[in-house]
């Protein structure tokens, strides 16, 4: 299923809409990964599901499954390219009502250690350059059994 106004499920239709916060990286099983375009956490990505749905509760345990695993293996890739102390993970979309999680990489005594990570500071939108070697990073990082190649 799909809605038409939500910049996850309109990904190959309509690519402005997510190219406003983030910078298409890969496609697992069960979720499309982007690079968040604020940069203030080196790193920082969204992981998306696929299927328009707000809540967990509203997977399937096996769908469910599938995509913790995906969102795990993400992280997985984020420890081994950035090297981060600790991974924040923020699942929100009060407003958006996709489901989706942000991975935040955060490093002690760094910005914000100890506290909740800020949503959208705009402090720090690096050019498509550095979002793409943030991607090439993770791509590299990844275990390639959880990319989707088409």
């Amino acid at each position: 299923m799909k809605d038409i106004n939500c910049a996850y499920c309109m990904k190959d239709e309509n690519p402005s809409l997510y190219q406003k916060f983030g910078y298409f990286a890969f496609e697992t099983k069960t979720s499309n990964v982007y690079v968040f375009k604020e940069q203030t956490k080196y790193g920082r990505v969204i992981v998306a599901y696929k299927d328009h749905v707000s809540e967990m509760v509203e997977l399937s345990k096996e769908d469910r499954c599938d995509f913790i695993e995906d969102v795990n293996a993400v992280a997985t890739a984020m420890h081994k390219a950035f090297n981060p102390d600790k991974i924040n993970y923020g699942a929100y979309g009060d407003t958006g009502g996709h489901l989706h999680f942000h991975l935040c990489p955060k490093y002690k005594g760094g910005d914000e250690w100890g506290g909740i990570f800020q949503m959208n500071t705009h402090a720090y939108e690096p050019a498509d350059s550095v979002l793409e070697e943030i991607r090439q990073k993770l791509i590299a990082a990844m275990d390639p059994k959880f990319i989707v190649k088409k």
